[in-house]
């Protein structure tokens, strides 16, 4: 597994504005990501500016991938933390993705009733005039559940 930390080899370095381009991630993201830790902090030029290397670009293509994927930043911060300890397993990780996959799907299952839910009460809607309109009285109610 490739690692996720500083190496001790000499790497090409780059300002903010390039290791941004070259992960289409905000600037302030990246700078977000390094106030909560996620990112370590990058050392300053003599001008004091961040300098980037290759091990922060492994790095956030790492977060930037998770988040696409949607697993969210404490969990994420978990995976970088197996992978910084150097202890991680395979099962370990299969773990975080399983305990996540189970909530997107849980997700998906609500959003399917949230539709349905939708469906039907526009279905009961025959574009007439107002004010009797059953989106309107649906949404005025106190509580909408979905079918379950």
């Amino acid at each position: 597994m490739a690692r996720l930390v500083k190496s001790t080899r000499k790497s090409s370095t780059f300002p903010i504005g390039k290791l941004s381009a070259r992960t289409g991630c905000n600037i302030e993201t990246i700078r977000y990501y390094e106030r909560i830790k996620i990112l370590p902090a990058p050392p300053r030029s003599p001008a004091g500016q961040r300098v980037y290397d290759e091990s922060h670009l492994r790095r956030l293509h790492f977060v930037r991938r998770a988040r696409e994927l949607g697993f969210p930043l404490d969990r994420i911060r978990e995976l970088l933390a197996m992978e910084d300890g150097g202890v991680t397993t395979c099962g370990e990780v299969q773990r975080i993705t399983l305990d996540h996959l189970a909530e997107i799907g849980r997700k998906i299952a609500d959003l399917r009733r949230l539709e349905r839910t939708l469906r039907d009460t526009a279905a009961k809607c025959v574009g007439g005039a107002m004010p009797e309109c059953p989106v309107i009285e649906a949404l005025a109610k106190p509580t909408l559940r979905a079918p379950q």
